[in-house]
């Protein structure tokens, strides 16, 4: 009998018996993201059979306690609830928990040794996956001492097993910070073995986008200047920085959200049709595009007091850990080009920001208005408006003008909707499911190369160094619950356009 993966079209990928340890264990992400992750692919049949995962954090702590914890988050956060309790009861005897700080060699040694020990009982043949759920200065260190002890094989060498690493953004503070970083990593490993993980490459409807594009001949022979008059990219969240004011005021929004997630989104959407679907083809095609946008224009925004939900909520200056004359942006908005014969002239909108009146992430296309008077003499009809909805939603929306029912004939524009709950029946699979299992399997499609991250960072490096330099006078400018500053109207309005209503 045949499998179905096995049909033609479809390919059965078989994925290595590994060991994952995480690094910071107990920390949020592990807890929100990760277990719920492992446990879905676990209870999907994804998983190889010969597998296990070792928490490693400062904490002390026992197995069965770690295990007690990652239960109560897969509980909690899992996308499909209740839990299993005989898939969990098997799983569960999977999990281990390492106790040690990340610069202590001991602990490595340890590691290893215990590594070792789950090889011979689950038969994981000494493949790893080392998963750095830290604070990027941990990197090099964590990195360092896994070379010491030997956990990172050196590829030329090493062939009957591997190890990998995957890394959380933000990936270096600007273009020397990155550059600086991946000299260091690369002192350890091979860029083949380093995987940048980007949650919204992991994101069904960002995959999609590739099959929307180049598996449907109506879409991509639309898909240039003669047709679309510009396209907006909108990253909307309506909570605040949270606990995380620390770290904001290191970062700001352009590193946390633009750099990274919105390069991605503009890449995919921009790129040509790449040669093949290998990693290498579609990252070529990725990079191409970043490096040839030419930023035109730039705002930036920080929230101050306001309500969200009928409630009341404090400005960024009055969060913890932050500043009350801080100058860190928490909203940016930019109009930037593709310098390329596919794109000549169609300005590229992005928008992000936090304190929102809702969360939402959306690719806008909207296309140029039909040529002649045939039905603008009676009606002002709206243009056509493609929107690829990324999250909470996700799906695809395209808005027509049709004609209302009756006598007379006023245009009216309705929307054609495609929702991946309502039509395939279920959730979409979560990010880290997806991206966790092709770091097992070896695939770095939907990860980022090192090329396209120093890409990234040359185009915002000078805006950001520049808004460092200048002191944004009228911060607060926006109010909590508002869709931004004016500034960021005013730089649509300069080239006659607006912003797309959420």
């Amino acid at each position: 009998m045949t499998h179905p993966l096995e049909e033609p079209g479809l390919t059965l990928r078989l994925i290595d018996p590994c060991i994952v340890v995480i690094f910071g264990a107990t920390g949020d992400l592990t807890a929100r993201k990760l277990f719920p992750a492992l446990y879905n692919l676990a209870r999907e049949g994804q998983l190889p059979s010969q597998f296990a995962c070792v928490g490693f954090a400062r904490r002390d702590k026992t197995h069965d306690q770690f295990r007690a914890e990652m239960r109560e988050a897969v509980e909690k956060y899992s996308r499909v609830k209740p839990i299993e309790e005989s898939l969990w009861n098997n799983f569960k005897e999977q999990i281990f928990y390492h106790k040690s700080e990340f610069h202590e060699e001991e602990g490595y040694r340890s590691l290893n040794q215990f590594l070792l020990e789950l090889d011979s009982r689950f038969g994981t043949k000494g493949n790893r996956v080392f998963y750095l759920s830290t604070q990027p200065s941990f990197f090099p260190t964590i990195c360092s001492e896994l070379h010491k002890t030997g956990l990172l094989y050196d590829t030329d060498k090493i062939k009957d097993r591997w190890s990998r690493i995957i890394v959380e953004k933000p990936f270096g503070h600007d273009l020397a910070s990155a550059q600086a970083l991946q000299t260091e990593l690369l002192q350890f490993l091979k860029e083949p073995q380093i995987f940048r993980i980007d949650h919204y490459l992991g994101k069904e409807t960002v995959q999609n986008l590739l099959v929307f594009r180049f598996a449907n001949s109506i879409f991509e022979s639309l898909w240039n200047n003669r047709y679309i008059d510009h396209i907006q990219i909108t990253v909307a969240e309506d909570i605040g920085i949270g606990s995380r004011g620390a770290f904001w005021e290191e970062a700001g929004l352009v590193r946390d959200i633009i750099q990274n997630h919105m390069m991605q989104l503009l890449s995919l959407v921009a790129m040509e049709p790449p040669g093949s679907l290998t990693a290498d083809a579609i990252q070529d095609e990725k990079v191409k595009v970043v490096r040839s946008l030419r930023l035109t224009g730039a705002v930036r925004g920080q929230y101050g007091p306001g309500y969200i939900s009928a409630g009341s909520v404090p400005g960024y200056r009055q969060e913890k850990n932050v500043s009350p004359t801080s100058n860190v942006e928490t909203y940016a908005a930019m109009r930037l080009f593709v310098d390329n014969w596919r794109w000549d002239g169609v300005p590229f909108y992005l928008r992000a920001g936090k304190r929102l009146p809702k969360r939402t992430t959306e690719i806008a296309v909207t296309f140029k208005h039909p040529p002649g008077v045939l039905f603008q003499e009676r009606d002002h009809h709206e243009a056509n408006v493609l929107a690829i909805r990324i999250q909470p939603d996700e799906g695809i929306g395209l808005k027509i003008n049709c004609k209302v029912p009756g006598p007379y004939s006023p245009i009216q524009p309705v929307k054609m909707d495609f929702r991946y709950s309502s039509f395939f029946g279920t959730s979409p699979p979560e990010a880290y499911e997806r991206l966790i299992i092709d770091c097992m399997a070896g695939d770095t499609t939907l990860f980022a190369r090192q090329d396209e991250v120093f890409a990234s960072w040359k185009l915002l490096t000078p805006l950001l160094d520049e808004w460092a330099r200048t002191k944004a006078e009228d911060f607060p400018n926006y109010q909590s619950g508002t869709w931004g500053p004016a500034s960021a109207d005013a730089l649509l309005a300069q080239d006659g356009r607006k912003w797309r209503l959420l």
